[in-house]
């Protein structure tokens, strides 16, 4: 395993432990703040006016393939691959907010940053019935995402939202038009990726905290055919898949 995978590893786990530890001290506040917020001093009313704000995003991913087999995965025509599967792996994302205000209930959002993730492909060998040893996919993409958010009425300076939107990626760790697996898949380094989250928006004085959940899901194939490899003949399509936990 290499010496990367171990780093994004160290940095996937302490970014969890932070995510964890700032929610639950976001929740253990003092009373009294909950109950300065009751009180109706709206923290929203200072951003309202604003039209453009800019903040800092930080999330924890999982992501997989979705795989659509081929015809030629059928045992009559495949004697050696018995099964396959996308493995989920953890990631973490960094990004930068730019956020437009359009009226009093849509913004329009941009989110470019750097999603590193893992991705796996798992075969089942025919002869033995066992999985085959799992080909790590451990790319770092630039993200391009353009979202339209739509937030709820505030209440008590906290307000629902919905987004979605399209995303735009790369892999900055292929060097070429394609990524290669240990098993010789090729791979597509760019995908669009259709992204619907929700989340909720709650002001502080100082600053706006949001945390949300995002699914994402590619919409084309990314796998890149190669005629005389099985690896790659038994599938028809892989499909991008992403669930971001992200605190804005």
């Amino acid at each position: 395993m290499s010496t990367t995978f171990f780093r994004h590893l160290f940095i996937v786990r302490r970014l969890q432990t932070l995510i964890v530890a700032g929610i639950f001290l976001f929740f253990l506040q003092p009373q009294s703040l909950f109950a300065q917020l009751g009180k109706g001093n709206y923290n929203f009313l200072d951003y309202n006016g604003r039209n453009v704000y800019f903040g800092i995003t930080l999330g924890y991913n999982q992501s997989d393939y979705k795989v659509v087999k081929s015809k030629n995965f059928l045992p009559s025509v495949n004697d050696s691959i018995a099964g396959l599967a996308g493995v989920q792996g953890p990631g973490f994302n960094l990004a930068v907010v730019t956020n437009l205000r359009i009226g009093d209930y849509f913004d329009l959002r941009f989110l470019p940053g750097f999603s590193f993730s893992e991705r796996d492909v798992s075969y089942r060998s025919t002869k033995t019935n066992e999985l085959l040893p799992v080909q790590k996919i451990e790319p770092v993409f630039v993200e391009l995402p353009f979202h339209i958010r739509y937030k709820s009425a505030p209440y008590h300076d906290k307000r629902l939202f919905v987004t979605s939107g399209i995303k735009y990626d790369f892999d900055i760790t292929s060097k070429s038009r394609q990524r290669t697996t240990l098993n010789g898949l090729h791979i597509a380094p760019s995908d669009f990726q259709f992204e619907l989250g929700a989340g909720v928006q709650m002001f502080f004085p100082y600053f706006i905290f949001s945390p949300e959940i995002k699914f994402s899901t590619g919409l084309g194939n990314i796998l890149i055919y190669q005629n005389g490899l099985q690896e790659s003949s038994v599938i028809e399509k892989l499909i991008s898949r992403t669930v971001t936990i992200s605190l804005h």
